[in-house]
């Protein structure tokens, strides 16, 4: 008989739905498994990649039923963010109708291709009902400290008037949504407080035994622990100090400038009436570059110098003051010492500005360097240091900071808090409330989810429609009654996406995110995860270790 897929293939998959056969089971005693698949973003149709993902684990969970086990393999939608936005305005139709079709649309295709999903567990991030726990674990943070708001430079799309994460800033420095010129911009943001969880994300490595290398040496790297100073320099004739942070203090002696990031506070403040038309000419300019060509190794570092000069705290010298395109404001103090004859990047600016090149530390086989040495050696041209092994210089020139009080020995980590905070309208409501007796205020849990309104009109680019929408924004403020505003920011798509595999263990639970009788399970390592493993790796840290999981179950 000639086989019909299409015929063959419904009618057994329909017996297989009727009998249950997919679904995890919550009793017996038999060895639980978890076959986590990523979690897809619906854009409408599936393409062959995700039918590389799907059907490999797919095999893998149906080869544990066999073996015995209890499998849960569940599926669900990645579901808010711009692309559903982008629609909305190509198309004239609302982000939630263009998001729910397109679910349907790959749900369907995900069952036709028999997947062995459990599909009483499907989530999707646009829903209240699982938003509403993202809005949950916001304020958990808040309640332990961990989410905050500050003035940050961000990446500004001037057309969609929202911030852009680097990873959507072109190598032209334009945006990948607009084609607008990115501009830097000075904005108060929601951030997520993950440098407190530095060196235990870093520690905690270690115990990810299945992890591939590569991958543990990425995160450590994207962590990026340092061990160093934090040196003091007197700005001269001003009541200002500059502090810098560096792993080579031993090289202090040989600093020849001091460099600000263009957007430091201080810039303003310190440059030279002289000097003012072209300094802001370059910070305008640098502001329409990206994070990474700023930072690329292969194109030349440029800079202006302020007309002011500092002290060298060890050895009393001025040096001038500049500010350049390779230093960020966001890393370390947002001003570093220039040391040329010992850091590579420093000797190209110092080469190109004809700035001076001072060796402190020669190679202990006597050789005169030609270029940046950046290796252990001798302290030479130090004064009282000269002979001296340059790795006990670091120690001595610490002590001296902390004893003459210019500085002090500090681990710093490239790791920078999270900001959550975006422009944008489909995405995961603040529950926030701005008061102008009481500042920020939490929206109380029994009152969420704060539902995101989908009757809204998208007339073009432009700002956010939550924040013209009077009836959703102004609301009494929830501590004292006085009239305030909700927040009209939405959170960052990955905050829905890092906790999903959580939600899965007990997906229709109304009182709580998950029932504890469910956490071993949902705690299991899963055979493939979608996301970011920085994002899961905090929030899992930030619920586990916070007290945010309450004795019994995690909810209200």
């Amino acid at each position: 008989m000639k086989y019909n897929p299409s015929t063959v293939e419904a009618k057994w998959q329909q017996i297989w739905a009727e009998a249950g056969a997919d679904r995890g089971s919550e009793d017996g005693d038999r060895p639980t498994f978890y076959a986590l698949g990523m979690f897809p973003y619906p854009s409408g149709n599936l393409h062959m990649g995700h039918v590389r993902n799907y059907t490999l684990v797919d095999a893998i969970a149906r080869c544990r039923r066999m073996q015995g086990y209890r499998v849960l393999h569940p599926m669900g939608w990645d579901a808010f963010g711009l692309p559903a936005e982008n629609a909305a305005i190509e198309r004239g139709i609302p982000p939630a109708v263009w998001t729910h079709q397109n679910i349907a649309q790959m749900r369907a295709q995900l069952q036709a291709l028999g997947l062995s999903y459990d599909w009483e567990r499907e989530v999707a991030t646009c829903d209240p009902d699982y938003y509403r726990w993202t809005q949950w674990l916001f304020l958990q943070f808040w309640e332990a400290g961990l989410a905050y708001q500050k003035e940050a430079t961000v990446n500004w799309d001037p057309v969609d008037q929202t911030v852009l994460a680097n990873e959507q800033v072109d190598s032209e420095g334009r945006s990948w949504r607009s084609g607008a010129l990115v501009e830097k911009k000075k904005l108060r943001q929601w951030f997520f407080k993950i440098t407190d969880y530095a060196e235990a994300l870093l520690q905690d490595l270690g115990t990810l035994e299945r992890w591939p290398e590569k991958v543990r040496a990425m995160q450590a790297n994207w962590i990026g622990k340092s061990l160093g100073a934090e040196l003091t320099f007197a700005v001269v004739g001003h009541g200002h100090t500059i502090t810098v942070f560096t792993t080579r203090p031993d090289t202090l002696g040989g600093v020849s400038y001091v460099v600000l990031a263009p957007e430091h506070p201080l810039v303003e403040v310190l440059t030279a009436p002289a000097q003012q038309e072209t300094v802001a000419n370059f910070v305008a300019e640098v502001a329409r570059e990206s994070e990474r060509d700023r930072t690329a190794e292969d194109r030349p570092k440029r800079g202006v110098c302020l007309g002011c000069t500092a002290l060298n705290p060890l050895t009393g010298e001025t040096v001038p003051i500049w500010i350049a395109d390779y230093v960020l404001a966001e890393y370390g103090t947002g001003a570093v010492m220039g040391v040329p004859a010992h850091d590579v990047r420093d000797f190209a600016f110092a080469q190109q500005y004809g700035l001076p090149v001072r060796w402190v530390i020669a190679p202990k086989t006597g050789e005169t360097p030609t270029g940046a040495y950046t290796e252990p050696g001798v302290m030479v041209n130090s004064g009282d240091l000269d002979g001296m092994d340059s790795v006990t210089a670091k120690s001595e020139v610490v002590r001296r900071a902390e004893a003459g009080g210019w500085g002090q020995g500090r681990v710093q980590y490239r790791l920078r808090d999270w900001l959550i905070s975006r422009q944008r309208y489909w995405g995961c409501p603040i529950p926030m409330v701005h008061c102008p007796n009481c500042g920020a205020v939490p929206v109380p849990t029994e009152e969420l989810p704060v539902v995101l309104p989908e009757n809204v009109a998208f007339t073009g680019r432009g700002p956010s429609p939550l924040s013209t929408l009077k009836e959703w924004v102004e609301v009494p403020c929830p501590a004292c009654g006085t009239p305030a505003r909700r927040e009209t920011d939405t959170m960052d798509t990955f905050i829905d996406s890092s906790w999903y595999f959580l939600r899965f263990a007990d997906a229709r639970n109304q009182t709580c995110l998950w029932a504890r009788s469910r956490q071993r399970l949902a705690a299991r390592q899963p055979v493939c995860g979608g996301g970011r493993a920085r994002d899961f790796a905090f929030v899992v840290f930030a619920v586990f270790h916070q007290g945010i999981a309450r004795s019994g179950a995690v909810g209200f």
